[in-house]
């Protein structure tokens, strides 16, 4: 049942995506890499300093593309493991390298690497295309070829194997896998580490190679995902060889690299990990020194001696002697022959992170909306009658006003929630403290916005909650409570009487109902757009019908061809009511419900302040 209903929505949506394309937009001939795929996804990568804000071009970068319902409507129109995708540049002409690590139809999820040639610093001018579509292609796959030869080592972690499995053309080995692989993770699979069971410490040991060997002057980078579960004095990295050993470790949540040859070179331990978050770690190690990278920022720095090269194999997670193991979390496993750049790891940490912001997911189109051509929509148009026109022309700016105030209402709306939910945990925080704490003077700028809400929400500065009506009433509060008590709140010994809480609640009452007034200002212009339109439209068509049937009366031509292009033309005015409609009406549901939300929090925010103000300053 469940696969049937994904069937008929994605038919609904490529139905109505051809519509779009072939009724209403006129497109010109476009390149298109392979006649034997038929729709295709634009990409475009963001790293400017709104987007991912790299700072340095990047050669040949592993790209994560995470596909889902959000981004992409249309995975039963691929074959079952995404045998058809391929990717091609910005050109429309070379494919690019990539490989699926999880395609999963029915549950519309999918990971895909890419390899990017190139990423230019700054820019937003990065455009690749996911083609798909095909009935009779075969996988087209090149999972060695998605990294660079620099790269000697990626574990994803595939839940299915019974140890990680190398990615690159290395294939490099895990000899012993004391560990357990999980199918969710950051990124697909993942492998937890759960301190200590039957064989000892939840670890693996990575065996030595030759394309393994730190070279320092080359360049060694070990990098990972890593996730805490709890602060412990454990060892995530730890490799030992002929001239010395390296280890990646925990002081409680703060890492550090320590080096011993000889002599002992260790990074500061000022970082900190946030327990139950995941963090992106980095260890490079060059001629002059070894270097600590945590989320694509430097950690620390450790300037020293260091050897040639180094050697030995590899353990992951275990703990220092007498001490707790590693228990955590660990994904996307990666070591590099060379020295990766902070703008390497700032790339990384933009396309795999949970906050993925460097790849932009474009629009879809189709092979057939490409070939260019006159539409039927061009048609209609020069059909239309004067009435018809006016007509539309009016429902037009209907909708561009519904829409403002959609957009506005949205990000006012968002504004007032991220305030409330701020000011509610700052006020829940204090406990059984002084509640006037949190109570500010508004500034001038709040004075100078406080009658315009959304110019509030979009330019203020929300230092203390400006744009949360809740913290309005509660200021409100605090004012009339100071008023009865005395400009010192916190003196407990005047008290506060039970007609003076009895008053306070009154003007707490008040103060919401104006707060409600500022919440849903201009809402009733939706309204308007939702019952009018339609009508409006209405009238246009009765218009256009009529005109039409009186000039086959007027000419005597009753042929279908003398009446369809003024039918066609005079229905037009309906759909473009209904265009202005049916975006109302989602965007007033979704708007109310917001709302609705918000009002309640003020309502129970009234009865717990009056009850929180009356027993801290009552007699």
């Amino acid at each position: 049942m469940c696969t049937l209903l994904n069937i008929g929505v994605n038919v609904m949506r490529r139905s109505f995506l051809l519509l779009l394309a072939l009724t209403f937009f006129p497109l010109s001939a476009q390149a298109w890499w392979n006649e034997g795929w038929a729709y295709r996804k634009e990409m475009v990568l963001d790293v400017s300093p709104t987007g991912a804000d790299i700072s340095e071009n990047l050669q040949n970068v592993p790209v994560l593309i995470r596909l889902h319902t959000g981004n992409f409507g249309y995975f039963l129109d691929i074959q079952p493991k995404g045998e058809d995708i391929r990717f091609v540049a910005g050109d429309d002409e070379t494919p690019l390298k990539f490989h699926i690590e999880h395609f999963d139809a029915i549950n519309e999820m999918a990971l895909i690497w890419v390899q990017i040639p190139e990423i230019r610093a700054g820019s937003q001018d990065t455009t690749i295309w996911m083609y798909y579509g095909s009935e009779s292609a075969v996988a087209g796959e090149d999972e060695n070829g998605t990294y660079d030869a620099q790269t000697a080592l990626v574990y994803h972690f595939d839940a299915d194997k019974t140890a990680p499995v190398d990615s690159t053309a290395y294939a490099n080995k895990v000899g012993a896998f004391n560990a357990k692989l999980k199918s969710a993770s950051l990124i697909g699979g993942g492998v937890s580490f759960a301190g200590i069971n039957d064989s000892g410490a939840t670890s693996f040991v990575i065996s030595d190679a030759p394309t393994l060997a730190a070279d320092t002057t080359q360049g060694w980078t070990w990098s990972a995902w890593v996730k805490i579960d709890e602060p412990s004095d454990a060892i995530l990295f730890e490799r030992t060889g002929t001239t010395g050993s390296l280890v990646l470790g925990l002081d409680g949540t703060a890492p550090y690299v320590r080096l011993v040859n000889g002599s002992t070179l260790e990074t500061p331990k000022s970082a900190q990990l946030v327990v139950g978050n995941w963090h992106h770690i980095a260890v490079t190690l060059t001629a002059d020194g070894m270097t600590l990278n945590i989320d694509g920022n430097q950690a620390a720095f450790a300037d020293g001696v260091m050897p040639a090269s180094l050697d030995g194999d590899i353990v992951i997670g275990n703990s220092v002697a007498g001490s707790n193991p590693f228990i955590g979390q660990m994904d996307e496993l990666n070591i590099h022959g060379t020295n990766r750049s902070s703008a390497w790891f700032s790339g990384v940490v933009a396309s795999q992170g949970t906050t993925s912001n460097i790849v932009i997911y474009g629009e879809d189109s189709s092979q057939e909306s490409s070939s260019g051509g006159h539409t039927h929509f061009e048609y209609v148009m020069t059909k239309l009658t004067f009435d018809a026109k006016v007509v539309i022309v009016f429902l037009i700016i209907m909708s561009v006003v519904s829409w403002v105030i959609m957009v506005m209402k949205f990000f006012y709306l968002r504004r007032v929630t991220r305030d409330n939910k701020r000011f509610l945990e700052a006020y829940y925080a204090l406990g059984t403290d002084d509640p006037a704490q949190l109570d500010v003077d508004d500034t001038e700028q709040d004075k100078e916005l406080e009658g315009a809400p959304v110019a509030q929400a979009l330019f203020g500065d929300h230092s203390h909650y400006q744009s949360s009506p809740l913290f309005h009433m509660y200021h409100k509060g605090i004012q009339e409570t100071k008023a009865r008590v005395g400009a010192t709140v916190g003196a407990q010994a005047a008290g506060i009487s039970e007609q003076s809480a009895d008053a306070i609640r009154a003007v707490l009452d008040a103060d919401m109902v104006r707060e409600s007034q500022k919440i849903n200002s201009r809402m009733v212009l939706l309204t308007i757009a939702i019952s009018g339109g339609p009508f409006i439209g209405l009238l246009g068509t009765v218009i256009g019908v009529m005109i039409t049937f009186a000039e086959m009366a007027a000419t005597g031509d009753v042929s279908i061809a003398s009446i369809a292009p003024g039918m066609a033309a005079a229905l037009m005015a309906t759909i473009v009511g209904l265009w202005v409609a049916i975006p109302a009406l989602f965007g007033y549901n979704y708007l109310g419900a917001i709302i609705k939300e918000i009002s309640a929090d003020m309502r129970v925010f009234v009865d717990e302040f009056v009850t929180r103000v009356a027993e801290y300053y009552g007699n």
